[in-house]
């Protein structure tokens, strides 16, 4: 979960680096630091962000024309100076950062100190560049042939960069259950976690495959080869992405920026796909495997955190209305109690990165098992992309802000022309019923926009509870989802005790908290069980709970008895969770600024999380 940048050509590395590491410091942002040749191999870093870096380099020389660096999300070994990456090996001659775990990392340290070996961190990236070192100088190796013998006796997940001040124009790269980009310029060479801090140099990249490592040098540019020595012929792609994308704008802060991106993103979502002036929903990645997918014995849906979410969502969706049975798993837990999957089945992974690693772990059973796989994310080249037989983007562009807005609705809008285009296919709705969907939803961008008009308001109400210790979330149905998804962004960026139920539960346990200091957020949309959560808010009124109401426009029955309520427009039950989860994205947001947190960069949390 830490983010990688490193250069190699005719300019200054150091603003590059630096650069580079801003763009990746959703990816981990607790100690950053870089490593640099100069006539030898300095390496600065510090505990902090890459601002604390910045101030930290000011007086160092930073000159040099090859370098790396690395923002970290720890864990081996807590935030420190001297925990940071990059880390020396034991003589200084070699430098490395790392993304990932080495699992075995525990056992190599024991057999080199017993060899005389001093570690100065408790990181386990530390004992791996110690390994190389040793293999190096037992064998005479190159560096990169170091490498690839100590990688082929490691076991775990990384994503490495290494130098070597005895091979100054080279970089050693190398994969496995963790993102590598290369850019390839002009007599120059950009590696990265992902592509943000390359867009800007080059459009042209090679996205490394598992095992594979990268051997670039001035002379003779880049070789791919596997970890048994195989040379490979390197894929060169175009970048689909607008450093424009990147900015925030006229925004303070990326979740802002992005919660009102909405409608634009959803409709780009549905672009190409939604034709309601001929009655079409058309998935592409749906065409190839479209009857194997419709006659499957069940659809498993593995994702982790909002992903997970918007699985819920599409359980509701997929059994509703093209009746097709649905489990949701979390991904970290599916691949760990023997999961009944066989070749009928369909695995579709959500995921806004491609590479939650429990999610491609996931991923790894079930193609052993025989399912089809079927990957839903954002991130175009990602490792979800890649290992699944089919799927789809979301086409969301880059979210920054860690805790997920635009990703959330972009993957439920997506979800949910999946439902639409099986639904038409089985006949399992009626012509009209699909027709009012399909028009319903291309009208949803602008009905966001209507959402977004209440921001004032929301802000208002996040005044009123932004001291609270806890705060409950209810929905029924289709919403249900959008409770645990108030109350996860709650959690994520305000640091405030949240928890989202279905609002029939409530009954059986939650109602004990309820209090006069208790926010209850109740999303009230639901036309098939209106008068069951009118009962729910009285429930909880009677108990003193405050209640703030998401309702439909025009809703006075419930308006009546509810503390506070924030209105959406009308729309079809199915499609309500792209319109009530809005105005819950907005109050946390604004609950979490008023609390003084950081809201795109929210402690002890990083955006992709490429490791278990």
């Amino acid at each position: 979960m830490c983010g990688i940048v490193a250069y190699i050509g005719e300019k200054q590395a150091y603003p590059i680096l630096i650069k580079g590491l801003q763009r990746l410091e959703y990816r981990g942002y607790d100690s950053t630091g870089v490593a640099l040749y100069n006539n030898t191999l300095n390496v600065f870093k510090r505990k902090g962000k890459v601002k604390d870096l910045i101030d930290y380099a000011a007086k160092e020389d930073t000159q040099g024309t090859l370098g790396m660096g690395h923002t970290r999300w720890a864990t081996h070994g807590v935030p420190d100076d001297i925990n940071a990456h990059p880390h020396y090996s034991e003589d200084k001659e070699l430098a490395i950062i790392h993304n990932g775990i080495i699992e075995n990392y525990a056992l190599l340290k024991k057999a080199l100190q017993k060899d005389g070996h001093v570690f100065h961190s408790q990181t386990d990236t530390e004992v791996l560049i110690t390994f190389i070192q040793t293999i190096k100088a037992k064998t005479g190796a190159s560096i990169d042939e170091a490498v690839r013998i100590a990688l082929s006796k490691v076991v775990g997940a990384y994503a490495i960069v290494v130098m070597d001040k005895n091979d100054p124009d080279k970089l050693v790269a190398a994969r496995k259950g963790s993102p590598l980009v290369i850019g390839i310029g002009e007599d120059e060479y950009f590696l990265a976690s992902d592509a943000t801090p390359i867009v800007e140099h080059t459009k042209n990249v090679v996205y490394l495959n598992d095992e594979e490592i990268a051997i670039i040098s001035r002379e003779d540019g880049l070789t791919l080869k596997t970890i048994d020595n195989e040379v490979q012929t390197p894929y060169i792609e175009k970048l689909d992405l607008e450093i424009d994308k990147l900015e925030k704008g006229d925004y303070d802060n990326y979740m802002l920026k992005e919660i009102h991106e909405q409608p634009t993103t959803i409709a780009d979502c549905m672009r190409g796909r939604l034709k309601p002036s001929k009655g079409l929903v058309r998935v592409g990645g749906l065409r190839e495997y479209e009857g194997r997918i419709i006659n499957a014995q069940k659809i498993t849906i593995v994702a982790c955190g909002t992903s997970w979410i918007a699985g819920l969502v599409a359980e509701y969706l997929f059994e509703d209305l093209a009746r097709i049975p649905v489990e949701v798993e979390y991904a970290s837990e599916f691949r760990y109690r023997n999961p009944v999957i066989g070749e009928k089945d369909i695995v579709l992974a959500i995921s806004q990165s491609g590479e939650t690693a429990d999610t491609l772990a996931a991923l790894e059973l079930a193609k052993q098992k025989g399912a089809l796989l079927y990957g839903v994310c954002n991130v175009v080249g990602s490792s979800i992309a890649r290992i699944t037989d089919s799927g789809s983007y979301i086409h969301a562009g880059p979210e920054i802000g860690v805790a997920s807005t635009k990703a959330f609705t972009g993957q439920v809008t997506l979800l949910t022309m999946i439902a639409l285009n099986l639904a038409e296919k089985k006949g399992t709705i009626s012509k009209s019923y699909y027709l009012q969907l399909v028009n319903e939803l291309h009208n949803i961008p602008k009905k966001v926009e209507k959402v977004l008009e209440n921001n004032k308001k929301i802000k208002y109400i996040a005044d009123l509870f932004k001291d609270s210790t806890n705060a409950l979330y209810l929905g029924r149905g289709y919403n249900f989802p959008v409770a645990l998804e108030g109350a996860l962004k709650l959690k994520e960026i305000s640091y405030i005790h949240a928890e989202g139920y279905p609002a029939a539960e409530m009954k059986h346990g939650p109602i004990a908290l309820i209090d006069e200091n208790m926010p209850v957020v109740v999303i009230a949309t639901n036309k098939s069980a209106h008068d069951k959560i009118l009962s729910n808010i009285q429930e909880v009124k009677a108990r003193k709970g405050r209640v703030i109401a998401i309702v439909t426009e025009g809703d006075t029955t419930i308006s009546e008895v509810a503390d506070f309520t924030i209105e959406i427009p009308d729309t079809e039950e199915p499609l309500t969770p792209l319109l009530s989860v809005i105005p819950l994205q907005l109050l946390a947001y604004h609950i979490a600024k008023m609390r003084g947190c950081d809201v795109d960069q929210p402690r002890n949390l990083a955006k992709s999380v490429t490791v278990e």
